[in-house]
């Protein structure tokens, strides 16, 4: 008799991480940079995220027209700084800033990209092509002031977070949106559940802050756009005229091509830009355009605290934000709502359905302690956050393993056969000698099970 049970393993704990500007760039294809450079714009913000070090080689070999030695750059700075140097050399490198290039002697040079050069000339001197974006407009009559855009913006990006929380209030969230949630893994669709529901990547989404919010999930969005129709240097570039842009200020779409124009809709969708209609000619930037995280990593909140929780493990939100009721929502059972008061209980069950979609013990006391009244002495009771990891303990307690089982052997002799032969093999799982049963793994029961018919041939023949 067989019976089999595949196997369950409690989810590891890792960190979201989002990648640099840099970073990113560096995974494109050279043609694809060659193409960015031809815009001022995109050679103004690599060389804004540039360290000191590799701007001032930068700035140093703008106006050279010839290749310049290793190692005389080298000597630009002291040898207490060699590792400062390689990084920024590394850096210029893999960015294609510069090329490696030779001088007689037989000597290795770098020399600046001859199309980042010329256009990093007019991005830091002025010249140059107007940007399309730059054409100039009427005034606006129904012209939008910066209040009018950052409750805008607001509005338009906690549609997606109270979507990511399974919050009801998430009218108008666009199926672009949805597709990138799933994409970058920070949602899911499990079966039988009919919205998909947060993933534990997700949740660590959730505690940053919103600049880097708005890049983690851009670049996601960047990875699909080819799949769109559209043209990923194209969006790029629009991206970083976009950071270069003023808030509160309106520029024309005169120019844009077919592809563009898609490509500013999905971002309107975003709340990256306000555009009163389609065709209305112009558009604003919102402030979670200008504001996006580009440089080192993805950073939590820093945002003042409004949880208080208690021994009886109740919590008390001091806040009249639906979005952060939501999140509290993931790992609490909700008992009253106040207009600037939200009580919840911490549950096993609570816990363990948070636990069940991904999100982990640590996770859900980081984000207690994170969001605790700065006045209290003691963020988060010892007695909470002990419970909560038992909780995740009682997860990690059974395993199952995948595998056969033998029984109803008719002798003793014939179950220590088997049993000898599958531990000689190092496939045996289990064994029970009073009941005469052998457990042995999956992929060992094909020789256990052509051993036991040769054993049995055996028997008859004697």
């Amino acid at each position: 008799m067989a019976s089999t049970g595949k196997s369950v393993k409690a989810p590891k704990s890792k960190t979201l991480r989002c990648r640099t500007l840099h970073e990113y760039l560096k995974s494109l294809s050279p043609s694809v940079l060659d193409r960015l450079y031809n815009h001022p714009s995109t050679c103004l913000a690599v060389y804004r995220e540039l360290s000191e070090i590799a701007k001032h080689y930068v700035i140093r070999l703008l106006f050279v027209e010839q290749p310049v030695p290793q190692a005389v750059i080298a000597s630009w700075l002291s040898k207490t700084h060699a590792k400062e140097h390689k990084e920024a050399t590394d850096t210029l490198t893999e960015l294609r800033v510069w090329n490696e290039a030779s001088v007689p002697g037989g000597l290795s040079a770098w020399i600046l990209n001859p199309i980042f050069k010329r256009n990093a000339k007019v991005a830091l001197l002025g010249g140059g092509k107007p940007w399309s974006m730059s054409a100039k407009l009427e005034q606006d009559q129904k012209a939008r002031d910066l209040d009018f855009l950052n409750q805008y913006a607001l509005e338009r990006w906690e549609c997606i977070l109270r979507f990511m929380v399974g919050s009801q209030q998430t009218e108008g969230i666009s199926a672009d949106a949805v597709r990138t949630l799933l994409y970058a893994e920070l949602m899911k669709c499990n079966e039988g559940s009919e919205s998909p529901v947060i993933t534990k990547d997700g949740f660590q989404f959730l505690l940053l802050e919103t600049p880097a919010q708005v890049w983690y999930f851009i670049l996601k969005y960047l990875e699909t756009v080819e799949t769109k129709g559209l043209d990923l240097v194209e969006c790029l570039t629009f991206l970083f005229q976009l950071k270069f842009s003023t808030l509160g200020t309106d520029y024309s779409t005169e120019g844009m091509s077919e592809k563009l124009q898609i490509f500013l809709q999905h971002l309107r969708e975003f709340g990256l830009v306000y555009q009163r209609k389609r065709k209305a000619g112009r558009f604003y930037p919102t402030k979670l355009a200008l504001n996006m995280a580009t440089r080192g990593t993805l950073k939590q909140i820093r945002e003042p605290g409004f949880l208080i929780v208690e021994t009886n493990f109740r919590v008390y939100a001091y806040t009249d934000s639906n979005l952060k009721v939501a999140l509290i929502g993931l790992f609490t059972e909700l008992m009253y709502r106040f207009p600037n008061l939200t009580v919840g209980v911490l549950t096993r069950d609570s816990v363990r359905a948070a636990l069940r979609s991904g999100i982990t013990a640590a996770q859900i006391i980081g984000f207690l302690r994170l969001h605790a009244l700065p006045t209290l002495a003691t963020p988060l009771p010892p007695v909470v956050a002990d419970q909560i990891q038992l909780w995740e303990g009682e997860r990690e307690r059974l395993t199952t393993t995948e595998g056969v089982l033998y029984s109803q052997f008719v002798s003793q002799a014939d179950f220590e056969k088997l049993r000898d032969y599958a531990q000689d093999l190092g496939v045996l799982t289990w064994q029970n000698d009073k009941k005469r049963t052998v457990v042995v793994t999956k992929q060992g029961h094909s020789d256990i099970k052509k051993f036991w018919v040769h054993h049995q041939k055996g028997s008859q023949h004697s």
